[in-house]
């Protein structure tokens, strides 16, 4: 007696007409569904090739350009100037923290000593006397930068017009609009020439500085002493940074003694410009730097606020509800803390501008927090305020992966270590978090990760100001504006020039980016395939 096959066995037809179409061009439907899944990953090398070769494709030419920049910047004579300008600025400097120092005398002559304003006025008139002819020491040497710097810069305009008259020139013998013999003559910037007014001042200027070494000689010795007893250390630092400033003279009149025009800007002069450079400058009057270093520092600032504020609390976070809570709270806690991905980080920004700079701000006028460093905070916008937002965003990251390593500790471990005795808090220090640790690395790294790489929060937040905090305030420096290479390039892509220097400077801060991103989460997998392999 035979049987019938069940009715589930018999395939419908549908199905069986979509096995004769694929059979049909030689295909089974396990392949077809293995390279529909499979195509996945190519298609994500086929992006992230496409991403790279279009970075590269616009960021390559930057360096020849940059190179050029820098070879005019030597051939207008700006490099030369700015050897005194240097020498200037230093000494601005120098008078700056002379008056600071007497702004610190007067709190302390009427604060401590009780004096009235006018008395405390009348105590300082001598040391009023000795900074005022501190500062106008360096007048001489001021009007002759002031008027170098005119006929460098005229130089270089004059050698900009003559680039455009050329390319102008080459697009209409291109275009076929005039022909040859028709066509302007663009005479070159004869260099040599034109940086004659700027070379005959070599004696004048080391008359100056004879003249400086010995006014500011002279001034060490009578400088009169410390206002107040509080600042007599203060009084001999500037001292030293005055004998310091004395100390450069002589390598600056080497430098323009061996300056030459002629001289090749080498290729990789454009490299370390661009890489070690302490200047991002643009559309300036006498030379537009691009150093990536102030922004990489103004990354690395408002992402170390934000991990230090992410770590604790979004692997705290993960350890409570992975070991500690009940369901019922681990149904309340992890969406409430994957939620706050959900938030758009220009409402995240706006909240920052609106609420936290101001609340940190006012925090910080507070009495009895003015011994923390940096308080009172006078900028509402700047790496903290920027930080703190940062790391909410980076909560949810390190608390999602953070927590699925230590799910994925064997419970073993756990039962092994209530068998000799531990309690629960020394199965999870030693156990369990050991245990998990790869992994909770590996969230913090992907944390950073996306940190880095945010642009709105840092754009509104993070103030903006394109320098080098400064350091010699310790903690305090991050409470200062900075600027970042995510926010540099939002800002200033949309109002550059395509093909431009400047555009190409951009496109190498994201290929900076893109790196950088790519190498913290080439980390963070590398070492989530260790831990997975260890607790395999």
């Amino acid at each position: 007696m035979t049987t019938e096959p069940p009715a589930a066995a018999v395939p419908p037809p549908s199905f069986a007409i979509v096995k004769r179409r694929l059979s049909f061009f030689g295909l089974t439907l396990d392949e077809c569904i293995q390279v529909f899944f499979g195509g996945n990953a190519f298609v994500a090398v086929v992006v992230l090739a496409l991403i790279t070769y279009f970075l590269f494709r616009e960021g390559s030419q930057f360096f020849g350009q940059n190179r050029q920049n820098l070879t005019v910047y030597r051939q207008a004579g700006l490099e030369y100037v700015d050897f005194m300008r240097r020498q200037e600025q230093a000494h601005t400097a120098l008078t700056r923290g002379l008056f600071e120092l007497r702004m610190r005398a007067v709190v302390d002559l009427t604060e401590r000593q009780k004096l009235s304003l006018a008395d405390a006025n009348q105590r300082l008139a001598g040391f009023d006397d000795y900074a005022g002819r501190f500062d106008d020491a360096i007048g001489p040497l001021r009007g002759m930068v002031a008027d170098l710097t005119e006929v460098a810069t005229a130089i270089k305009t004059k050698f900009t017009i003559n680039e455009d008259k050329m390319e102008e020139r080459q697009q209409l013998l291109e275009a076929g609009r005039v022909a040859e013999s028709e066509a302007v003559k663009v005479e070159a910037v004869d260099f040599e020439r034109e940086l004659a007014p700027i070379l005959g001042t070599k004696e004048a200027y080391l008359e100056i500085n004879r003249a400086l070494k010995a006014e500011f000689a002279t001034l060490l010795q009578r400088m009169p002493p410390a206002p107040t007893p509080a600042l007599q250390v203060e009084v001999e630092r500037f001292k030293v940074k005055v004998q310091a400033y004395l100390d450069t003279f002589p390598s600056i009149e080497a430098n323009l003694a061996a300056w030459d025009y002629r001289r090749p800007v080498p290729l990789w002069k454009a490299f370390s410009a661009y890489l070690f450079g302490r200047q991002w400058l643009t559309a300036s009057f006498w030379q537009d730097w691009y150093g990536v270093v102030p922004l990489f520092v103004g990354s690395l600032m408002v992402s170390a606020v934000a991990l230090f504020l992410a770590i604790p609390l979004g692997v705290g976070a993960a350890v409570y509800v992975n070991q500690i809570a009940s369901a019922r709270e681990q149904r309340f806690i992890k969406p409430c803390i994957e939620f706050i991905s959900a938030f758009p980080s220009v409402v995240l920004g706006f909240f920052g501008i609106a609420v936290l700079g101001e609340a940190l701000r006012s925090m910080s006028q507070v009495t009895w927090l003015q011994w923390l460093p940096g308080f009172p905070i006078a900028e509402r916008l700047n790496a903290l305020t920027a930080g703190c937002l940062l790391g909410l965003i980076a909560i949810p990251t390190i608390f999602t992966l953070a927590e699925d390593a230590l799910q994925n500790v064997p419970r073993s471990f756990k039962e092994a270590s209530y068998a000799l005795g531990a309690t629960r808090l020394q199965t999870i220090t030693r156990i369990v978090v050991p245990a998990g640790l790869s992994g909770i690395i590996s969230a913090v790294l992907l944390g950073l990760g996306r940190v880095i790489g945010e642009t709105m929060v840092v754009l509104l937040c993070a103030g903006n100001r394109i320098a080098i905090p400064d350091f010699t305030e310790g903690l305090g420096a991050f409470v200062q504006p900075v600027h970042t290479m995510t926010g540099i390039v939002a800002q200033e892509m949309g109002e550059v020039v395509r093909g431009g220097i400047h555009y190409r400077a951009l496109f190498v801060v994201g290929i900076f980016l893109f790196f950088l991103s790519l190498g913290i989460n080439f980390l963070a997998q590398k070492i989530v395939r260790r831990y997975r392999i260890s607790v395999g």
